[in-house]
């Protein structure tokens, strides 16, 4: 499959490079609005916590900036003391079920790892709680269908965490080529960080505070490992999808966004692993490479590289950085965190007409959520997008792991003709933890 470049044919294609380090002027004259009036005293809604890890904590201190945080819930009491000490206030909990029968709570903030996303979103939306969900939103296409209904019957508001769609470099690389100036679109390239590749890990007792069965919830029976709890849990494929669908919920979502099909996806996949993993290591393919098809003819290629760790840190600096490039017949444009950059500047300095396509604007991801929690409109990353986002991510992770072409019916969201791979949409939940005990 002839889906790799080389970086030596990359280097060649940026030597005109014309970098953006601060947005254009006539983008932020554009971008300047009136602010939302700050919420009242009785405006505030109590808030809660479900997933207190580090992320969990760091992504409830933006919504506490909003509201007030009063029930913190997890299944290991030290993440539980950590976030108590932030908020010495808010009622402690183990059981998420047993916070969300508070009436109290107007706002779920879910930290929790990606295997539970959906059943506790689920709860959630059962008790009538607007939600902000950490990425990726779910672990298969099947959670993601159910979600997507869910949330639609309940009226309630959703926002996925994906949180570069609130940032202004990269709505304006998407309204750039949304609005042609790459010229006509014809390749998207996606550079997600490189994931860990290590192992034989050794089976311990349980950490004394930590329910592990819970923690297991819906997935298959587990001898406690360390590396399969916490921050590296999203390594093994039956609690998440590797960096594909850690880092592919970011820049895949962006790519979607600059092509147009944010609300439907791909129409072929064909994805491989780069390289074995580790007998008794973590699962998720380390380095891979996906290559995507779209009703329109774009192609896009998804793959993993060694130039910035997950945590932005250089770790081979001649290597190509993660981020988005689209490619058109006019030129193109890259786009990473904190960079914008194009072949040529005045595809980034010239300003859009008047009549151009806009897309939806948001400058605070967290602050959008709330705003519609008020407005009751729906934000930036609402759940159909944040599901659309993951399922490229997904689509990408099952090709890599059956190593063959498949077709993908986006308005049917299934694959065309193919059982064995339709089979993987959705997976088999451990009792008690089956969508009928939510």
């Amino acid at each position: 499959m002839q889906i790799l470049n080389t970086r030596r044919h990359f280097l060649k294609t940026t030597a005109a490079v014309a970098a953006a380090t601060t947005l254009p002027q006539w983008f932020l004259e554009e971008s300047t609005h009136a602010a939302t009036p700050p919420l009242g005293p009785n405006d505030r809604p109590g808030l809660a916590l479900i997933g207190c890890g580090g992320r969990g904590r760091g992504v409830a201190r933006e919504a506490a900036q909003h509201g007030q945080m009063l029930a913190v819930c997890d299944l290991d009491e030290a993440n539980l003391a950590q976030a108590q000490k932030l908020w010495p206030e808010a009622k402690p909990f183990t059981d998420f079920r047993k916070l969300l029968e508070r009436d109290d709570l107007h706002t779920i903030v879910n930290g929790t790892p990606d295997h539970w996303h959906t059943l506790v979103n689920l709860a959630a939306l059962k008790a009538g709680k607007d939600i902000y969900s950490e990425k990726p939103l779910t672990l298969t296409v099947d959670e993601g269908k159910r979600l997507v209904q869910a949330v639609r019957a309940s009226r309630r508001i959703l926002q996925t965490g994906s949180q570069q769609r609130s940032d202004k470099n990269f709505r304006l690389a998407c309204e750039l080529v949304r609005n042609g100036r790459v010229g006509k679109l014809k390749h998207v390239n996606v550079w997600l960080p490189h994931g860990r590749r290590e192992g034989p890990f050794e089976k311990s007792p349980v950490p004394q505070g930590l329910d592990w069965d819970m923690w297991l919830g819906p997935t298959p029976q587990n001898d406690y490992v360390k590396e399969k709890c916490h921050v590296t849990f999203r390594y093994f494929w039956e609690f998440s999808g590797g960096t594909m669908t850690d880092w592919g919920a970011h820049h895949n979502d962006i790519a979607l966004w600059g092509t147009g099909f944010e609300r439907s996806g791909p129409v072929r996949i064909e994805g491989q692993s780069l390289v074995p993993m580790i007998s008794g290591g973590f699962t998720a393919a380390s380095e891979y490479a996906v290559a995507y098809t779209y009703a329109n003819g774009v192609t896009q290629l998804t793959r993993s590289t060694h130039g910035n760790g997950w945590n932005g840190s250089v770790t081979d600096k001649d290597a190509q950085p993660h981020g988005v490039r689209f490619e058109g017949t006019g030129g193109w444009i890259f786009v990473t965190r904190g960079k914008i950059e194009a072949s040529h500047p005045d595809l980034l300095t010239t300003p859009l007409p008047t009549n151009a396509k806009r897309l939806y604007v948001s400058d605070n991801h967290m602050k959008n959520f709330f705003d519609c929690v008020r407005s009751r409109q729906q934000p930036i990353c609402d759940v159909e997008i944040g599901h659309r986002s993951v399922t490229v991510c997904q689509l990408g992770v099952i090709a890599m792991r059956l190593g063959r072409t498949l077709n993908w019916n986006p308005a049917a969201e299934e694959f065309v003709g193919d059982k064995a791979a339709n089979n993987w949409l959705a997976r088999e939940m451990r009792a008690p933890w089956t969508y009928d005990r939510v």
